[in-house]
């Protein structure tokens, strides 16, 4: 808003110089007397408006220097403050930095670490094929079973020793 006033006032201003300006060229054409003696008090009575609006420009101009030095006032307070916060949070880690140990950290790591050996070492006798050769399949395996039942049914009474095995 004082922006906008100012350039109002600017804008008098410079229509006053041209004023002026138009003025002074008036007193150079006329022949000194009454004539250009009215010529010179109108030029007189501008140049005195231009001035008070000058005098009003320089008092915006102040108003927005001194509107701008409480607005940056204002940013270093509040730069101040956001500085005493991070001391004080500083201030917090410090104190929860003191309740924890690092060798505390370390001991539980480690008994975690331990503990999943342990299950890795009974995980790995579970998980050993028993003694089936890698290149039996299904199909060979059921075809095995289905001989030797043929095989019991018809010539032995005995059962299958797959049957043994699968019960």
């Amino acid at each position: 808003m004082i922006n906008k006033r100012g350039e109002t006032v600017d804008e008098k201003i410079k229509k006053l110089d041209v004023e002026l300006a138009r003025y002074k060229e008036q007193i150079k054409k006329t022949r000194p007397g009454p004539a250009q003696e009215a010529v010179k008090a109108r030029a007189m009575r501008v140049l005195k408006q231009k001035r008070m609006y000058e005098g009003q420009l320089d008092m915006l101009y102040n108003q927005t220097l001194n509107l701008n030095q409480v607005a940056f006032a204002a940013e270093g307070i509040k730069d101040a403050q956001q500085t005493i916060s991070l001391k004080s949070a500083n201030k917090e880690l410090k104190g929860m930095m003191k309740t924890v140990k690092i060798q505390d950290i370390d001991n539980l790591q480690g008994g975690m670490l331990d503990l999943m050996d342990v299950g890795s070492e009974i995980e790995e006798p579970l998980g050993r094929s028993n003694r089936v050769p890698d290149d039996i399949d299904e199909e060979h395996l059921m075809g095995g079973k289905l001989i030797c039942c043929y095989i019991n049914f018809y010539v032995e009474e005995e059962t299958c020793y797959m049957d043994r095995y699968q019960k």
